[in-house]
Parts: structure tokens; C-alpha cells; sequence
């Protein structure tokens, strides 16, 4: 994904960089409320931070949803094979489309206690947010997976492309090794 150049603020007035601050903030205490809610399993208020058309997902495609009601269900069998969680959200890029609408690439770290084992995750979330009635949404949410292991196995899955272990079966990670970028300048390849 590649996050366009935000426009010099002196092209731009005032109130609408106010605005733009007011709103940048917004999206950050929507997810910074996402994951508080998600750690204490308070599903009701999760759900409430998506659009009703919202759409929730997984790259790899172990997650599908689209509306609140499916959402809900999908984080309930999610949190059948989760204990306690801890989420910690890192770099956030917020760029908007419009006045109601922006996109937003966040990183986030995990502790997990998933299938009775200790677990650590590192994941993006490529996010679209809706403005509606002076508040911001959720409209797509699709995560996608650096890393998924045990505890015991991150020292040696990390030199892995099969670094994605939620399942219990190693699968490729999501990133970077699948990225255009990456790939263009992954070690060991000849430069011109």
C-alpha cells in the first residue's frame, strides 16, 4: 500500500487544518478504543464502532464478515479460542478522501493466550473510516499478519516466511515478503 503525500499546510486554511487535527484524533481514540474494548471482551461496544454496512476481515481469509451482526459473530468464535489479550497499537498513517471518509494503516503488537499457549503477534490494520452524525467509524477493517507464534518459537520462526501460526499449521505471513516493495529489494538480490 502506498500512503499519499499529505498537502503543505499552508495551502490549506485555519479552521479546515483545525478540523483535519480534530478529526486525525478522533480516528486515533476510535482505535485506541477498539482494542481497550476488544482486550476486556466488551463485544457491544466493539461492534458499536462499525458502520451497520461495515465490513471485517482477515488477508488471509480465516475472518469474513460484512454488518455488525455478522462482525459480532465472527469476534465471538475468534474470542472461543482466545484467554487474555493485550493489544498495543504503534504507527498510525490517517490519510482522508473527504471531509466523511479516510483510510488509515495502523501497526499493532499482541500477547495473546490462544488454544492454552502463550502466543505474540505483530499485525496492520488497513482501515476506511466514515464520518456519520459528527462521529467516526469503522467502515473496513482487514488485518493482515507479520507474525502469529509462540512464544518458544519466535526466535527460530522469525527467520521464516511461514511465520503466521494461529492455527496451529505454519502459513505464510502476510507481509513484507508479499509486498511489490519488498520484494524489489529483498536481501540477496542483485542491485543494478
Amino acid at each position: 500500500m502506498t500512503i499519499p503525500r499529505r498537502v503543505a499546510s499552508t495551502e490549506r486554511s485555519l479552521e479546515s487544518r483545525l478540523t483535519e487535527v480534530e478529526d486525525r484524533t478522533a480516528i486515533r481514540d476510535l482505535t485506541a478504543r477498539y482494542n481497550f474494548a476488544t482486550d476486556d471482551r466488551d463485544l457491544k461496544t466493539v461492534v458499536e464502532l462499525f458502520t451497520h454496512n461495515a465490513s471485517f476481515g482477515s488477508k488471509d481469509g480465516a475472518m469474513r464478515a460484512s454488518g455488525r451482526e455478522a462482525i459480532m459473530k465472527t469476534l465471538e468464535s475468534r474470542f472461543n479460542v482466545l484467554g487474555a489479550t493485550n493489544h498495543f497499537a504503534h504507527d498510525h498513517a490517517i490519510w482522508f478522501e473527504s471531509g466523511t471518509r479516510a483510510r488509515g494503516l495502523l501497526s499493532i503488537h499482541a500477547e495473546v493466550w490462544r488454544k492454552e499457549q502463550p502466543m505474540l503477534t505483530a499485525l496492520r490494520y488497513d482501515d476506511v473510516y466514515e464520518k456519520s452524525g459528527g462521529l467516526w467509524y469503522f467502515a473496513e477493517r482487514l488485518l493482515s499478519y507479520f507474525y502469529y507464534l509462540n512464544v518458544k518459537d519466535y526466535p527460530a520462526a522469525m527467520g521464516t516466511l511461514e511465520r503466521n501460526h494461529a492455527s496451529g499449521i505454519p502459513v505464510a505471513a502476510d507481509y513484507p515478503e508479499r509486498l511489490s516493495t519488498y520484494v524489489e529489494l529483498r536481501p540477496g538480490k542483485a542491485r543494478a
